[in-house]
């Protein structure tokens, strides 16, 4: 995913990425249907660089899925 940065802090990006746009980047990039309500992602990532998103697939079930935010 690439985003704009922001002027003060040069990891900050302007804007965030939400479960949404991870589960679009994931179905265009890897053709996997994500649903975004399975993501455990407590905030949206507002900072450059790489984050593990955990997903519940099933009760006792966890995948993760490294999502990479680069600059624009």
């Amino acid at each position: 995913m690439s985003r704009g940065l922001g002027d003060v802090y040069k990891r900050q990006v302007f804007g965030s990425v939400s479960a949404k746009e991870i589960a679009e980047a994931a179905k265009e990039q890897l053709g996997y249907d994500i649903d975004k309500k399975k993501m455990q992602l407590p905030n949206p990532i507002k900072v450059l660089g790489t984050t593990e998103v955990p997903i519940r697939l099933h009760t006792k079930v966890t995948a993760k899925l490294k999502v990479i935010v680069k600059e624009a």
